[in-house]
């Protein structure tokens, strides 16, 4: 295999036939590149070899299931890979246009130990990647993804025989049902269906009426220029749009679905948008209910109420804060016979009885349909007020470069650190504790807290804090934190204002 060259450049001879790969493509457990500026096709057919390599050096079957999303470069994408990973004598299942759930899907639906999945999942277009795995349901952490990055960086990828490609049918239809199974409302639902013209456009509307939901549509067309706005359930911009369609349509709530629906946002009937940890939180009484004594595992941007909530501990429910991150908190759920895990970005990690313990957006709206089923006399609004009240704020991202994000982060981590050691404070409370797990979680003494971590997919730092007292403290604890990020140079402006 060739070593990938740092002189190949777009529109040069060269470009069409030497492979280009940007090193911080290789992120902590998926790949994600700007195509073409970053990555060429030669550089992902080299990809697909040095996947086809890390299998066999670990031992896994040659076999893998390989989608791709709805844009209109990841066919091209995909079949770059899947010659890569032919060229290392892997079996490839082709299962076609697919959101990522449905390719981890495939994995146990065709009984196929890897999985490769391209898309550039919620970023805007011009970005691509691959999400992988080779144990189902996890995907590559990241010393897989250490791994895969030198044997691609270092030209290590081996051409072996007995690589094939071969398309497969059937998997959108085997999935539909696997989701639906012998479940139909028995209330009436209406629910704003919003995918922003993504991949999951071909999904959720179809997976809704077929339960007996009132569909209202809010921009399910297929359409990879993404008219309206990225399909990101996470960004206010969209959640306000849901927002908007519920109160015009009376709705019962909206769900939200990012570009390869992984991930859903929820608003309630009062147009009150809920991110995605509380929604966990209400989840995780009605799980909890069906199942006393279980264990939730929260990536450390969510709410405190996964521990402080009385009713699940009423219940005997135990939390668990994990590093953020989808590989991580698969892995996590998976390591601890967790019934369930949740991500403040939206992600939901499902285990057995209810899903298969990868992150499914479409098996969240069954269930959060169910839930609703459950509770005949009630309205999502009902059930988040019934929660204790907190107060939040979106996931917000200042620009940090790839290039020195994590040394920025760790400057930044021990600034906070020693904050805590020399008595100081954050938003005007005393500092009881700084968590280092993922970044720096600073917990104050009244259950409030501010934490400051990096973005693993994107060039940015993330920033979220809580308050379980007022608005007011929120944005004091918000502030001290930006004061301390505000000592590092290389940090730029945030995506979104709060």
């Amino acid at each position: 295999m060739t070593r990938p060259s740092p002189d190949v450049r777009p529109n040069t001879w060269d470009f069409l036939r030497e492979p280009m790969i940007a090193p911080t493509g290789f992120r902590e457990y998926d790949a994600r590149w700007k195509y073409p500026e970053e990555i060429n096709l030669p550089g992902v057919t080299a990809l697909g070899l040095g996947i086809g390599t890390q299998m066999h050096a670990q031992g896994i079957a040659p076999e893998i299931c390989v989608a791709n999303d709805y844009r209109d470069y990841s066919l091209s994408i995909k079949n770059a890979l899947m010659l890569g990973l032919q060229q290392a004598g892997i079996t490839v299942h082709d299962i076609g246009t697919a959101i990522s759930p449905m390719a981890y899907f495939s994995q146990f639906h065709l009984d196929v130990p890897a999985v490769a999945m391209v898309t550039a999942s919620h970023n805007p277009n011009g970005w691509t990647g691959v999400k992988m795995g080779f144990h189902r349901p996890l995907t590559h952490g990241p010393d897989e993804m250490a791994q895969l990055r030198d044997i691609v960086l270092e030209g290590r990828g081996q051409a072996r025989d007995g690589g094939s490609i071969r398309r497969v049918d059937g998997v959108y239809e085997a999935y539909m049902d696997d989701l639906v199974g012998d479940f139909r409302m028995s209330r009436p639902l209406k629910v704003v269906c919003a995918t922003g013209n993504g991949t999951a456009s071909a999904f959720a509307p179809e997976l809704l009426r077929r339960i007996g939901v009132e569909v209202v549509p809010l921009h399910n067309e297929l359409d990879y220029t993404f008219p309206h706005y990225n399909p990101n359930p996470e960004a206010m911009e969209m959640l306000h749009d849901m927002a908007d369609a519920v109160r015009a349509s009376g709705a019962d709530m909206a769900l939200g679905f990012d570009g390869d629906g992984d991930r859903c946002g929820v608003v309630d009937d009062e147009g009150e948008e809920i991110f995605a940890d509380k929604v966990g939180v209400i989840m995780a009484r009605d799980l909890a209910r069906l199942h006393p004594g279980a264990t939730f595992v929260a990536d450390v941007k969510s709410t405190g109420l996964f521990a402080s909530d009385p009713e699940l501990q009423r219940l005997g429910a135990k939390a668990d804060y994990w590093k953020t991150g989808h590989s991580h908190m698969k892995r996590r759920v998976h390591e601890l016979g967790a019934l369930a895990g949740f991500e403040k970005s939206g992600h939901y990690f499902l285990a057995e009885p209810v899903g298969r313990g990868y992150d499914c957006a479409m098996r969240v709206a069954v269930e959060l349909c169910k839930l609703m089923d459950r509770h005949p006399g009630q309205s999502m609004s009902d059930l988040r007020r019934a929660l204790p009240r907190t107060y939040s704020m979106p996931t917000m991202s200042p620009h940090c470069p790839d290039t020195s994000k994590y040394d920025v982060l760790e400057r930044i981590v021990d600034k906070l650190v020693q904050r805590h050691a020399e008595g100081g404070t954050l938003g005007g409370r005393a500092i009881e504790e700084v968590v280092t797990v993922n970044g720096a979680r600073v917990i104050l003494d009244n259950g409030g807290w501010g934490l400051v971590r990096a973005s693993s997919n994107t060039p940015n730092l993330v920033v979220v804090c809580e308050s379980p007292e007022s608005e007011a403290e929120l944005r004091a604890i918000f502030a001290d934190i930006d004061t301390v990020i505000r000592t590092e140079p290389e940090v730029g402006d945030y995506d979104q204002s709060f």
